[in-house]
């Protein structure tokens, strides 16, 4: 069992660092009912109603495991809100000017000004309440 765990022991480790490569790569896809956010876009999007903003990298994890539940809710509450992701690596001015040290990070705006920030991995449902609290005003 040895000579059989030795001779198969490279393609073993290449075979799982293949896994591990996979499951580690950006998970952060953009979906319909997200907008990609830029120092082009941003003010003209977060002055429309409430808005979800989901500052983020493609190499955080916490932010790869952020994202597909703020993807859920953008599509649960797309006709209420609308959600937009900025890649912080890429738009280095606008985390800079919301003062973004730590991510991910959140941020809701209702028409243009930012009413709550919230930094670190949040649950479905935490984020379901922050929501509800802005669009039933």
């Amino acid at each position: 069992m040895n000579s059989i765990f030795k001779r198969f022991y490279p393609l073993i480790l290449i075979l799982f660092s293949v896994l591990l490569m996979t499951s580690c790569k950006n998970t952060e896809v953009s979906d319909k009912n997200t907008v990609t956010l830029n120092s082009d876009n941003f003010d003209q999007t977060i002055n429309k109603g409430v808005v979800l903003v989901d500052f983020w990298a493609t190499w955080c994890r916490p932010c790869q495991i952020q994202g597909p539940i703020v993807s859920e809710l953008a599509g649960k509450y797309k006709d209420k809100i609308t959600v937009g992701k900025i890649d912080i690596d890429q738009n280095s001015d606008l985390a800079g000017t919301y003062n973004i040290q730590s991510i991910p990070t959140l941020m809701i705006f209702v028409e243009g000004k930012p009413v709550e920030t919230l930094v670190g991995l949040r649950s479905k449902g935490a984020l379901e309440e922050l929501i509800n609290k802005y669009i039933r005003k």
